[in-house]
């Protein structure tokens, strides 16, 4: 069977077997398991936001002796990323050894003793120290999730569930930013320590909810578990659970050629196989485009230092900073959320060209519209920080969604844990440039900034263009008929195609 027969017979046994009823027990049941997983962003985000609105408040500075835009502020932010690079070693071997769902657990188990130890913290050092623990938790968990999202979803609408998974960072900084208003009023330590122990909330979810959910069928055929691997395939994708769907049964010959029993995802040790081939170095070098541009796009610059970016707009009032965050945060989660809902109709390709080619015209305009040249005017202002919020629309519409699903989708079975562990190390890595560059290049350059990130945003458009494939509809296992093609970008063009017209044809004769 070719690849563009196999493409079209899925298509075929979707629309004989579209998969459980909405309003079905088993499809509320998967609903609720996908949620506990989903809740894993929540924890990236509420830190990410918790972290810039207590660097806000005065009461947290003068307890340590900070300032907004300081060298030691982009220590503390950065020891966060420090621990998430640091959970590298442990990423690729635990998710293969234990199974996704131990990981999860054990990752927001680390998130909440960190979140509590930061919350108590008495000096510099202690809460430094934490703020690395709740780093490396937070990234253990996140890692986990992308893998058992990917490998547990339909390929029908797995880009909407790892979407959703992703945009649920904004949930995160929702619930940080709306706590943060009320509680930055409150002029005693309680303040920023009831904000650092409210971290816990979505990672306690997780710690309860995984006990309760399904293991990865991929994983769990990859450990010789076949038949509790169907089990749940049939559960999860099938209208009628029955084990002999036509889409259950494409779904496991794929998997049965696709996952060796003996496979790389047990030598933790090598990586030779991420780099193996050429089909694999396309591979990985896709993720490293997603952290590249995931990262350096102008989005750290705004989720870590909103409040010093309107401070340099004008706009110095704490309070006031701190409710524009959240209007910020609510903004940014309706482009995520949009995005998330269309990724599977628009395809993955489409979605990154056009959120990064609003962002390197995002970032000029912010830039120019923040300079010093010209009249100076509060409308000017006001106009600058207007394109920062709709900066951060258009970067979650087309990256959010993206940031967890096209890695995760691109790398085969065998390469995934360590190829999401070392992209995770790279973005990571890269965020460094964020968190410690950051705080002087705002000092120093001031309005400049923008212009670097939107020089660098139109580098991205150009590569994007170049070298990223379409996955959209696709299973994990097709993607080795689009790397293995001497041209993968035009190759999955034609998949995507050809199995569109197949069904057609189909559709044509059954009619």
């Amino acid at each position: 069977m070719t690849a563009e027969d196999r493409t079209a017979a899925f298509a075929l046994a979707r629309e004989l077997d579209p998969g459980p009823a909405t309003l079905s027990w088993r499809h509320f049941n998967f609903f609720m398991s996908c949620f506990v997983v989903i809740v894993c962003s929540c924890d990236s985000g509420f830190d990410s936001t918790i972290m810039s609105s207590v660097n806000s408040m005065t009461q947290f500075q003068d307890f340590f002796g900070l300032t907004s835009a300081s060298t030691g502020t982009g220590i503390l932010f950065g020891v966060y990323t420090v621990g998430g690079v640091c959970a590298f070693i442990p990423n690729i071997i635990l998710p293969d050894l234990w199974g996704r769902r131990k990981c999860m657990w054990l990752g927001n188990t680390l998130l909440i003793i960190g979140a509590i130890t930061s919350a108590n913290a008495q000096y510099m050092s202690m809460l430094l120290g934490s703020r690395w623990l709740t780093g490396f938790g937070c990234t253990m968990g996140a890692l986990s999730a992308k893998l058992w999202m990917t490998e547990t979803t339909p390929a029908s609408s797995r880009g909407r569930y790892m979407g959703f998974l992703n945009s649920f960072f904004y949930v995160g900084q929702i619930l940080a930013s709306g706590i943060s208003i009320p509680l930055g009023r409150v002029l005693s330590d309680y303040s920023w320590r009831t904000c650092l122990y409210l971290q816990c909330g979505p990672a306690i979810i997780n710690v309860i909810g995984v006990l309760f959910i399904k293991e990865s069928p991929r994983w769990l055929y990859a450990r010789g578990h076949r038949d509790r691997a169907i089990d749940i395939l049939a559960k999860y994708h099938s209208a009628t659970g029955d084990i002999e769907s036509p889409v259950v049964k494409l779904e496991m010959q794929e998997i049965e050629a696709a996952i060796s029993l003996e496979g790389g995802d047990r030598q933790f040790w090598n990586f030779k196989r991420v780099f193996a081939t050429a089909s694999d170095r396309y591979r990985f070098g896709l993720c490293a485009m997603i952290s590249c541009w995931g990262q350096l796009a102008g989005n750290g610059l705004i989720t870590y230092f909103l409040p010093v970016l309107l401070g340099l707009a004008g706009i110095t009032n704490r309070d006031t900073q701190r409710q524009l965050n959240l209007v910020n945060s609510i903004t940014s989660m309706c482009g995520a959320i949009t995005g998330s809902a269309v990724v599977d109709h628009v395809g993955r390709r489409k979605l990154l060209l056009t959120a990064i080619s609003c962002c390197f015209v995002g970032m000029f305009i912010v830039g120019s519209l923040l300079s010093p040249a010209g009249e100076q005017s509060k409308t000017r202002a006001d106009a600058g920080i207007t394109f920062i919020f709709l900066f951060m629309i258009c970067f979650s519409f087309g990256m959010t969604p993206l940031q967890g699903l096209y890695p995760a989708e691109v790398l085969s079975f065998e390469n995934r844990a360590k190829g999401l562990s070392l992209q995770g190390w790279c973005s990571n890595a890269i965020s460094c440039i964020n968190t410690f560059a950051l705080p002087p290049a705002l000092g120093q350059l001031g309005y400049i900034v923008y212009f670097i990130f939107g020089a660098w945003d139109v580098v991205g458009v150009v590569v994007i263009y170049l070298f990223a494939v379409e996955t959209k509809q696709l299973s994990l296992e097709e993607m080795a008929d689009v790397f293995e093609a001497p041209n993968p970008k035009k190759r999955s063009f034609e998949l995507s195609a050809a199995a569109r017209a197949k069904v057609k044809k189909e559709k044509a004769l059954r009619a």
